[in-house]
């Protein structure tokens, strides 16, 4: 047969031929693409029809049409597997990872990243696996760390070159470039771009070049060259809707309404971000909508308009919060995912056997580099507008009437509630994977136990049954202890023995078994007169997501995290607990902490706030409700705060200002908390030497090693008042002139 009509070629030529001319004619090659499917499909050959699929997907998710990506690639799947195809599965990955960063659900598409970019390197394919380097690269920017998404970018390059591939070296190139030019590197990052758009125009990739001359308007911004970075934008928009890039039309207007906001055409700006805001929705573009609604927020705000800019706010929120959401549910959903992903089954032959343990090596590292971004950014986000709700309620309740503050101390139960089960799930993972230590300081001990008790009676007394707490006078009145934890632990079974007792009482029982000069080892139980727990699921009990089957017919199953986490916390105390009862009669569960004897702490006193009165700060934070909170809280302490927006902002007023300390969010704009705090910490300003503290709502903030030493200590969100004005009250102890390294776990 002449190689000229062979039909496998001529498929192979037709998607050739349309991945060649997307970027210049988008609607050509899915005409080319859909007819080398037709033909595939008529030659019944699973490889092609799986090529030609996988081919399409990546169109249409370039034309923002993602449902029929998702189904197409998803298609392609079934044929690859048919084929034994790794590759071909994995570039069908690819572009569902694509689809899912460009809707908001960037966490999700890095888990398929994370595999394809194990089989890329099993393969030794060069040129995927610098395509997906940089899609990991933009990924890790919407997280906010630029750190790996240089490194992201440079992986990009490194492998670009390695294939002579100059698209793609100048395609990372490009987004290299923004993250130089926030750095405020506007040299570097002109530099950088310049490359990328001459090597577009050397190899006549139009799509390319249209995002790179995108990205040098953006620096002729900063360098105050409006003219010239209107004619960019200008062609970049041009050509995008020549191609039907719907995103990348709403991030040109996005960034057309910057240049206007700077040339002073605010009207103009306006209709741009309008236009924007209405590709994003048709679209289900969400990272681009909750952006253009707070710059039209910010634009509103300026001019004073207050209820349209309120208008905007909300909008901003409501999307983010929508965002954030969905994100929830699927940590729930995907999360026996995350843990199973660390493993992969070796199918591979006696020759491939040595290939396959490197690649499973490899793609655990990279998981556990994953999972550790994921965890960061999902408590960040999570945990931020919970900051605000507590925080508002302990502000409303020193100045509520007594039937006020039950409606506040019932809200603040519900706030409390949804924080534990979120810390369920955040907990359990850096207890899977050992990372969690205990963190004790000395606290009333007795007063812990009434506070867990009045935590939960109200849930009892709903359910008609009686919560007792029995303490034994041979208990000391302090011990050091991990509040946090022990709280977890009580908390945990306490309400779960209320879940299942229809009457009667649950009882907290407290005794020093041993008692010695400096420790005593203190016995707990959780008694209960409820449905009590067969022998057979005793054992299983414990097990992370094993929910027994009285539970499936309730209404409240929880996460099933809950006992899988009491058990590994007390083990973490050196400890273990077991179960004692009968089936209908109700259950017992056993365990034996030691603590040593502390003296009793000082709580908030009247004559310490003197100790805080006349002092300055600087308080860095982003969210507008948190720093509004934070404020009222530290001028009612007597403290002047200085707010600043972003890292950048903070280094400028170190330099301005001598403050007494610091307050450093970690997640920011422009530049995160850890490289402010090390630029601060390393150059020669007036508060080279002030205390630190950050303040954040990733709770895996503490584990970043490298940064860690900078700050005087990491108080998380939601913030515990008293432990907030512990830690400041201590910079200024007569006791201790010294600053303390005072790092909070709660």
């Amino acid at each position: 047969m002449n190689k000229d009509t062979d039909p496998t070629l001529e498929v192979l030529n037709l998607l050739d031929k349309a991945y060649k001319q997307r970027g210049e004619n988008m609607h050509h090659s899915i005409e080319l693409a859909h007819e080398a499917l037709e033909k595939s499909r008529e030659l019944n050959n699973a490889s092609l029809i799986g090529n030609s699929l996988s081919r399409l997907a990546l169109f249409h998710m370039v034309s923002a049409d993602n449902q029929k990506a998702i189904e197409m690639s998803e298609e392609a799947i079934t044929y690859f597997k048919k084929d034994n195809d790794e590759l071909g599965i994995a570039n069908a990955q690819y572009n569902i990872a694509g689809v899912y960063y460009k809707t908001n659900n960037y966490h999700l598409g890095m888990f398929l990243l994370i595999d394809c970019l194990t089989i890329f390197r099993k393969h030794g394919d060069k040129h995927n696996e610098s395509k997906t380097h940089k899609t990991l690269g933009t990924i890790y920017e919407v997280l906010g760390d630029q750190h790996n998404a240089i490194i992201a970018y440079e992986n990009a390059i490194s492998c670009a070159i390695s294939v002579k591939d100059k698209n793609l070296e100048s395609n990372a190139y490009n987004p290299l470039s923004g993250i130089f030019l926030k750095q405020g590197n506007i040299k570097k990052a002109l530099k950088i771009i310049e490359l990328s758009v001459s090597i577009k125009k050397e190899t006549g990739d139009t799509r390319g070049y249209a995002f790179a001359i995108y990205g040098r308007g953006k620096v002729y911004i900063e360098l105050e060259r409006y003219e010239e970075a209107r004619n960019d934008f200008h062609e970049a928009l041009a050509i995008h809707k020549s191609v039907g890039d719907q995103f990348a039309i709403a991030m040109c207007h996005n960034k057309m309404a910057k240049l206007f906001i700077k040339t002073n055409e605010k009207e103009k700006a306006k209709i741009c971000l309008k236009i924007a805001i209405d590709i994003s929705t048709s679209n289900n573009l969400s990272i681009m909508k909750y952006k253009c609604y707070h710059f039209m927020y910010t634009i509103y705000k300026e001019e004073g308009d207050s209820l349209t800019a309120l208008t905007y706010l909300e909008k901003y929120l409501e999307e983010k919060d929508a965002a954030v959401n969905s994100q929830t549910l699927k940590v729930i959903e995907n999360y026996e995912r995350i843990s199973k992903i660390q493993s992969k089954e070796n199918e591979a032959n006696l020759e491939r056997q040595k290939a396959e343990i490197t690649a499973q090596q490899e793609r655990a590292e990279q998981t556990a580099s994953m999972k550790q971004n994921f965890l960061s950014a999902m408590s960040h986000e999570i945990r931020t507008p919970l900051n605000a709700v507590t925080s508002i309620i302990s502000l409303l309740r020193e100045r509520s009437d007594e039937e006020e503050k039950k409606l506040l101390t019932s809200l603040r139960f519900s706030s409390k509630n949804l924080m534990r089960i979120i810390n369920d799930i955040l907990d359990f993972s850096k207890l899977d994977s050992n990372k969690m230590t205990l963190e004790k300081h000395p606290v009333k001990f007795k007063e812990v136990l009434h506070n867990i008790q009045q935590t939960y009676v109200s849930l009892a007394e709903d359910k008609g049954i009686i919560l007792e707490l029995t303490i034994t006078d041979n208990v000391a009145t302090s011990y050091e202890i991990d509040e946090t934890k022990l709280f977890q632990i009580l908390g945990n079974l306490v309400s779960n023995a209320i879940k299942f007792t229809e009457e009667g009482s649950v009882a907290i029982i407290v005794e020093a078994t041993t008692i010695d000069q400096d420790t005593d080892i203190l016995s707990f139980k959780v008694k209960d007169t409820g449905i009590g727990i067969p022998l057979a699921e005793r054992e299983r009990l414990f097990e992370s997501f094993y929910m027994p089957k009285s539970i499936m017919t309730r209404n409240d199953g929880g996460t099933g995290l809950g006992l899988s986490i009491v058990k590994k916390l007390i083990e973490l105390h050196g400890s273990t607990i077991t179960i004692e009862g009968e089936e209908g009669k109700g259950s017992v569960f056993n365990f034996e902490l030691e603590f040593k004897k502390a003296e009793a702490p000082v709580h908030m006193d009247k004559d310490m706030f003197k100790a805080l009165q006349n002092k300055t700060a600087i308080l860095a934070e982003d969210n507008e409700i948190n720093a509004l909170v934070m404020r009222q809280l530290l001028n009612k302490w007597g403290i002047s705060i200085k707010r600043v927006k972003n890292g950048k902002q903070a280094i400028v007023q170190a330099q301005e200002i001598k403050v007494d300390f610091i307050l450093m969010d970690i997640h920011m704009p422009e530049m995160n908390g850890f490289d402010a705090t090390h630029i601060i910490r390393s150059t020669e300003n007036l508060n080279q030497h002030t205390p630190i503290f950050a303040l954040t709502a990733d709770v895996t903030s503490a584990n970043e090693g490298e940064f860690s030493h900078l700050f005087n200590g990491f108080l998380w969100k939601p913030i515990d008042i008293p432990r907030l004005f512990d830690a400041l009250t201590k910079l200024y102890s007569e006791k201790d002139l010294t600053v303390t390294n005072f790092i909070d776990t709660k």
